[in-house]
């Protein structure tokens, strides 16, 4: 199994946490998204743990919102101690509704808008995550009419190759994120902010990219980002106080993946950091970190049923399923492999090479591909692990098709956090 919170039962059938997934497909229905709560708070505790290890507690772990946002799992973090990363004015108003304490929300985005720099700053974010000169210049103006002075830290490409898919790099010069340390754009702007009187530009961030599995670009991001804290001290005479090295972090989606144990990351970039400082006189930044993905998609799976076989001989065999790239669209957009279970016959005997599609009217809908399975059935449930991250918050409505529950376990409870929605929600704000 791809998660811990994963096992099998006495009747053959794939558990999460305490639960029979069988049971819970036939009491939610499907297509279902399950989430296991002891495991999502476990890693937020990991993560925690290891900052207060390796930093001397000073340091905050934000969960990534974007990963999966709703009232519970901003209410899962808050309670773990965790601050906020959001991206959005519906990721913000989602922590505002769910009582998340502001001053641990940190505000991210390639262009936001003013109404959502107004609700940032009248809402006491934080920390924005500035991304550009304009934005800088619209809050400059906008907390200065509010008498507020604004804490804030831009975005730095570091010119990183952080060895992951294309679509999920983020710190090369060449991105819609942020501004590059290679050209002096960097520099230029936080020497502009510096001499602003509505904000306050104590910390720096950078993120490299997502679903990385070596240790060795994060380290060097840290370089490069305390070389530039160095730089600013030297040059401005600006001390930074934060210094924000962003997420990332792989996981597990197939038996091909081998992810570094969480905390060793923070435990490496700890000496990077330390021996940095050292060298160029500056102190020790108060650190940030910003797993997202690697919080929650291990304590996730979706239930499905299957609706039709269809053996094409010689050619391919499709297994149809009651969801598809509405409530998983990963595969469309990445090819991004997962690991599928015949959750009513957990332990049957893998013989069929099977591509797993969706109901959605696209050729491309498809969720697994020459999948190695045991003979699968019209009604089985199928259960596609690490689903988590990225799917509940990426779903939608193609084809007019709902979207499916969210279902927390956490010890013996199942519990939605999130409804299911029906046809009458789709039609609620169309007019005629």
């Amino acid at each position: 199994m791809v998660s811990d919170c994963l096992s099998i039962n006495e009747k053959n059938h794939l558990t999460i946490g305490k639960h029979d997934t069988i049971e819970l497909a036939e009491k939610f229905g499907t297509p279902l998204y399950v989430m296991d709560e002891d495991l999502i708070r476990q890693n937020c505790r990991t993560y925690k743990n290891a900052l207060d290890k390796y930093y001397d507690g000073r340091g905050l772990i934000l969960y990534a919102s974007k990963a999966f946002c709703s009232l519970y799992i901003c209410r899962v973090a808050a309670e773990e101690g965790m601050g906020l990363d959001v991206v959005s004015g519906g990721e913000l108003y989602t922590a505002l509704k769910a009582g998340f304490p502001m001053e641990r929300v940190y505000f991210h985005g390639n262009n936001k808008t003013e109404e959502e720099l107004i609700m940032a700053v009248e809402n006491g974010v934080g920390h924005i995550v500035v991304d550009n000169i304009y934005e800088l210049e619209a809050l400059d103006r906008i907390a200065g009419e509010r008498g507020v002075v604004q804490k804030i830290m831009f975005r730095i490409k570091p010119g990183i190759d952080a060895h992951t898919h294309n679509f999920i790099r983020t710190g090369q010069i060449d991105s819609k994120f942020g501004v590059a340390l290679e050209n002096g754009e960097a520099f230029e702007i936080y020497e502009k902010a510096h001499a602003m009187k509505n904000v306050n530009p104590d910390g720096v961030h950078c993120h490299i990219g997502s679903q990385i599995f070596d240790i060795e670009p994060f380290c060097q991001a840290a370089e490069v980002m305390m070389n530039f804290i160095g730089d600013l001290k030297d040059k401005l005479g600006l001390e930074v106080e934060q210094l924000n090295l962003g997420g990332g972090f792989g996981i597990q989606y197939t038996e091909h993946d081998d992810p570094v144990p969480y905390d060793e990351y923070i435990r490496h970039v700890r000496e990077v950091v330390h021996d940095t400082a050292e060298k160029r006189g500056v102190k020790l930044p108060f650190i940030v970190m910003e797993p997202g993905r690697s919080i929650v998609a291990p304590a996730g799976i979706t239930l499905y049923t299957v609706g039709g076989v269809k053996d094409i001989k010689g050619v391919r065999k499709y297994v149809s399923v009651d969801g598809g790239m509405g409530d998983n669209p990963r595969y469309i957009m990445y090819q991004s492999e997962y690991t599928a279970v015949v959750a009513n016959r957990a332990e049957g005997d893998k013989k069929e090479k099977v591509t797993i599609a969706g109901k959605c009217c696209e050729s491309g809908d498809i969720l697994l591909k020459d999948a190695v399975l045991p003979e699968i059935k019209v009604g089985d449930t199928l259960a596609v692990l690490a689903t988590g991250a990225y799917n509940y918050s990426m779903a939608s409505n193609y084809n007019r098709i709902p979207r499916p529950a969210v279902v927390a376990v956490c010890g013996d409870e199942a519990k939605i956090v999130v409804k299911r929605e029906s046809y009458e929600d789709l039609i609620q704000n169309d007019l005629i």
